[in-house]
């Protein structure tokens, strides 16, 4: 620790012992910060945050002063020379004969910091000064010791009392003569704040005298959204859009009222915010105008497809002619292969790739019962590839005497929900942990019933339970085995399941493959 020089003190004390550790910015441009202790023997560190900086300069004063033994009690205050508020201030009028400050207490050791977190200072002080100085905290207190006067020996025999420090500004005698002891005073309280918050917009302080009020009271509140919106656990683009809508008119109803320029260049910098964020939310739901490209770029490229992908599932869910979700999947897909003239192409690995149990014998009970009609048998249809594939018909896909059938899309727009589908069942991911038949429905489902950033259920809130089970044939066990392979894939985020909804959202990479539902 470092000490105070002294020679003269009045009753031969010892000055007190002090050490300051500092938080010391590293240079302008940087993130760094330095941190320093007065002891020569400690070298300076650097931290590359100022977090980081102070939680350093705490550990390494906690370090000292558990190190450090306990305060002595025949020292004089270390605080003496700072105008610390417990001693008397310089009248210019010659020194007195007797200690000029007034202390009292005990001797401990006081603990100070800044409150802006740049300094911790150590100090051996009386317990009185301590006291006086706000946010001080008393980290140890002296053991009891006999009382020294300058000029006098200490006496042999002490009476009652005797081993208690003596200060100047008072003496407390018993009843038997001896001095009493002091108790330690607490450390004065920081005054509390009376005056309520300001309103803020950013970094712009809401005068309270400000009129209207009606633009004072909106100024407060969109100041609250702005910090509301910044807590939310998720980006909401079009809600951020609106909001700093709102601030351009009301920034620009400020600058006439105020006649403030600057207000009006800040309305001006809040609209072009406004316009950028709308076109980012344009791009990322697809709503963007003609002849620009969408930021995602999605396989189903509008909402007329989305509702026929939506259309064909909804079909399959009640119109599968045997039970599970493996025949509902392979259902799905040799509809969308059949949906326009009820006949189409088929090969083996179309069949191989969708992670059933036995193939062959679904295929072979779809023929079974009428729905399916191969030109073949099923082992030709299942060895079949694509330079030579198997012809394949549904009957009751093939349109009636007037032309029409179960669907209403054209001829353009089957092999595309086709391709589509069998990209999503057949995802890299899906196949590389080798999904079953009804994880990879659940997936093409789940990518029919999303918002337009990928998450569950209209508006986010989710997909019922019910309404799940209806299009994903398993039950309620099954179906939390089958959202945990979808989040190990990848597929699904933030996933959360309960007695009625399925929550969460589906990943970046599979945004493409997302059908968003109409608001």
């Amino acid at each position: 620790m470092t000490q105070a020089a002294t020679g003269s003190e009045p009753d031969g004390r010892v000055p007190g012992r002090r050490w300051t550790v500092r938080l010391d910015p590293v240079g302008r441009g940087s993130a760094e910060v330095r941190v320093s202790c007065s002891r020569p023997a400690c070298a300076e560190r650097r931290l590359p945050s100022a977090a980081a900086g102070r939680t350093a300069a705490v550990a390494h004063l906690t370090a000292h002063l558990r190190a450090t033994p306990a305060p002595r009690a025949d020292t004089y205050c270390a605080c003496r020379a700072d105008g610390c508020r417990a001693h008397l201030p310089d009248t210019g009028r010659h020194a007195r004969t007797e200690q000029p400050w007034r202390c009292g207490g005990p001797v401990v050791l006081a603990v100070i910091t800044d409150r802006a977190g740049r300094w911790w200072q150590a100090l051996e002080c009386c317990s009185r000064c301590a006291a006086a100085t706000p946010g001080a905290r008393t980290a140890a207190a002296s053991p009891p010791s006999a009382p020294r006067t300058a000029g006098r020996p200490t006496p042999a025999v002490a009476g009652p009392g005797a081993g208690t420090p003596q200060f100047s500004d008072q003496q407390v005698t018993t009843r038997t003569g001896g001095p009493a002891h002091l108790p330690v005073p607490a450390p004065r309280p920081r005054p509390a704040r009376r005056r309520p918050p300001e309103a803020r917009v950013g970094r712009r302080v809401v005068p309270r005298g400000l009129r209207p009020v009606s633009l004072r009271d909106e100024l407060t509140e969109l100041g609250d959204l702005f910090r509301a919106y910044q807590k939310r656990p998720e980006p909401d683009l079009a809600l951020l859009a609106d909001l700093q809508e709102r601030k351009a008119r009301a920034f620009l109803t400020w600058s006439e009222v105020s006649c403030d320029v600057a207000l009006r260049l800040e309305a001006q910098r809040a609209e072009q915010a406004a316009a950028v964020i709308r076109r980012q939310h344009q791009h990322r739901t697809g709503c963007v105008p003609d002849g620009e490209e969408p930021g995602v770029a999605r396989l189903l490229t509008g909402p007329a497809q989305w509702e026929y992908a939506r259309s064909v599932l909804a079909y399959v869910a009640g119109h599968t002619p045997l039970p599970g979700a493996e025949a509902r999947l392979l259902v799905l897909m040799l509809t969308l292969r059949t949906a326009h003239t009820g006949t189409g192409n088929l090969v083996g690995q179309d069949v191989n790739a969708l992670g059933l149990t036995d193939p062959e014998d679904l295929v072979q009970q779809l023929t079974g019962c009428g729905w399916l009609s191969l030109p073949g048998t099923v082992g030709d249809l299942l060895a079949s590839r694509p330079e030579n594939p198997t012809p394949i018909t549904v009957p009751s896909l093939v349109p009636g005497k007037d032309g029409t059938g179960p669907f209403t899309f054209g001829r353009k727009t089957r092999p595309k929900l086709s391709g589509w589908a069998q990209r999503a069942v057949s995802d890299k991911k899906l196949r590389k942990a080798k999904a079953p038949a009804d994880a990879r429905l659940l997936a093409v489902t789940l990518a029919t019933w999303t918002d337009d950033v990928g998450r569950l259920g209209p508006g986010g809130r989710g997909v019922t339970l019910d309404d799940l089970i209806t299009r994903v044939p398993v039950g309620a066990d099954e179906l939390r085995d089958l959202v945990d392979r979808l989040t190990a894939a990848d597929w699904l985020t933030d996933a959360a399941l309960t007695d009625t909804h399925l929550t969460g959202r589906l990943t970046e990479r599979v945004l493409p493959l997302t059908c968003p539902l109409a608001d």
